[in-house]
């Protein structure tokens, strides 16, 4: 089954919340080595079970392309919902980095 143009913008949000994750993975890393404290644990652990879902996102949208094939609406709100995680981490990134 060929990959429709709402399904590739979906894995091109995917490899955007990945590389947001990886920045805020960074810096949460480096801030629980030095602070210790259970929030930044958490935040850490919560960026690297996010960055395990969308790795398993774009396994799927590569591997399984039926999983999304057979209904254009889906495949519409698997492209939305990628887009405002993507949004929601960017924003996320902004107030960590500043």
């Amino acid at each position: 089954m060929a990959i429709t143009t709402e399904i590739m913008i979906a894995t091109a949000f995917s490899g955007g919340n990945l590389l947001l994750l990886g920045a805020l993975t960074f810096v949460w890393a480096r801030n629980y080595r030095r602070f210790r404290t259970p929030l930044v644990l958490g935040l850490l652990v919560f960026s690297l079970v996010f960055m395990l879902e969308n790795l398993v996102a774009v396994y799927f949208f590569f591997a399984e392309g039926m999983l999304y094939g057979s209904d254009p609406q889906v495949q519409s709100a698997v492209m939305v919902l990628r887009g405002l995680q993507f949004v929601a981490l960017l924003s996320l990134v902004y107030v960590t980095m500043k």
